[in-house]
């Protein structure tokens, strides 16, 4: 007698395993961009750069990253706007932009790395 094949739904199980491999993928992105962002960072007292944060969120069908400072004063610091004049010699305006800017071919690797395996 033949049996009957039995078929087992594993999208759910594969849907879950991808979500978990881009949010693992996508906190390395934000170390690697922080990272950069934080060489760039003026440092007075280091209380800008140890305010340093960085988030990983499910939204909707999307995975979205952030990286803030907490510092009250990090806004105008990033500002290009403001003038001012840093002691650190790497120190840069909109230094969170560009460090991301810096970091973006490391970063599209270490996402697309974290889900191909």
């Amino acid at each position: 007698m033949a049996t009957k094949p039995r078929v087992t739904n594993n999208l759910p199980k594969f849907a879950g395993k991808v979500q978990i491999q881009a949010a693992r993928g996508m906190t390395q992105a934000l170390i690697l961009g922080a990272s950069e962002a934080s060489a760039l960072t003026p440092i007075d007292t280091s209380t800008l750069l140890n305010s340093q944060f960085r988030n990983v969120d499910k939204q909707g069908g999307r995975i979205v990253g952030t990286v803030g400072y907490t510092a009250s004063y990090a806004v105008p610091v990033h500002d290009p706007e403001n003038p001012q004049n840093f002691r650190r010699p790497s120190a840069t305006k909109e230094f969170l932009r560009k460090g991301f800017e810096r970091a973006e071919p490391n970063i599209t690797a270490v996402i697309t790395g974290a889900i191909k395996t």
